[in-house]
């Protein structure tokens, strides 16, 4: 009867459907990352072959190799210089933009405020091909320039930041007047020092987005020497025909650099949004 019971509670249940939705949510990368070590050509969509032969790194070297057929070091790099510059203007931007709509007065405030939210209700697929015409008409094509620059300002980051500086104390800003310092020494000495927390939150927001993009870099890096990782990463499939040990071990590769930013600066995401105030 005590079995029954315990059964009954509504909270063993909640917990079996949650690690069953676990299990759901770490299947694919698991498989993903089995089948990395599998050698290539091998079949890895069989669950008994997949178990049944040996583990090697032979997809790996395959995928590293400098041999003209893929350029797995130069899609990282690639990835790396759009993320980090991307990320630190972008965040850079908003900081300003919150500081400027939060804290300075100036007519038409309201308005700039809803129109930069407005850019979070349009889809980014709406308005590609006109920014893809400009940017071509710029000869911006297969360019870092058409990488980073069209994605520099996300909303999201904006509202964060400026939800956070709302609502710092007037009194700590008016001292800051008071004692002479102007506009940029106040966001400098002040703003910046105590959204580090909201604005690391964001940077790891826009990394990770920066670094998934797949849409926009698809269009404007057509030169296989500019292209990104989730670019490039699609092209061993074809190169290397119906093998999904190569292709499986390439997206290993490209999920560890977002996955270490992740795990190193996870803590910065709550305390980031959660921070309500200062000390």
């Amino acid at each position: 009867m005590t079995s029954i019971k315990r059964w009954m509670n509504p909270r063993v249940w909640a917990y079996v459907f949650g690690y069953l939705f676990a299990v759901m949510m770490i299947a694919p990368l698991l498989w993903m990352l089995i089948s990395a070590f599998k050698e290539p050509g091998s079949t890895v969509t069989i669950l008994g072959k997949l178990f049944g032969t040996p583990f090697t790194l032979e997809s790996f070297a395959k995928v590293l190799k400098p041999d003209g057929t893929a350029m797995m070091w130069r899609w990282t790099l690639n990835s790396v210089i759009v993320g980090v510059v991307q990320t630190a203007i972008t965040v850079l931007l908003s900081s300003w933009a919150a500081f400027a709509v939060s804290r300075i007065p100036f007519k038409g405030k309201t308005f700039i405020f809803a129109l930069i939210l407005a850019g979070m209700m349009v889809p980014v697929e709406s308005i590609v091909v006109p920014l893809f015409q400009m940017v071509t008409d710029m000869g911006w094509s297969n360019s870092y320039n058409a990488l980073i620059w069209p994605g520099m300002m996300l909303p999201l980051a904006f509202l964060i930041l400026k939800q956070f500086i709302d609502q710092l104390p007037n009194e700590l800003l008016e001292a800051a007047k008071m004692d002479g310092a102007g506009i940029f020494r106040i966001w400098a000495r002040i703003i910046f020092p105590l959204s580090s927390s909201s604005m690391a939150a964001v940077s790891i927001f826009i990394f990770i987005q920066s670094w998934n993009n797949l849409l926009w870099p698809m269009l404007v890096a057509q030169d296989t020497a500019m292209m990104t990782l989730p670019v490039g990463i699609p092209t061993f499939q074809s190169i290397f025909a119906t093998d999904l040990a190569v292709p499986m071990a390439s997206n290993v590769l490209a999920s560890i650099p977002a996955l270490l930013v992740f795990l190193f600066f996870q803590k910065h995401i709550i305390k980031g949004i959660s921070m309500t105030g200062i000390k």
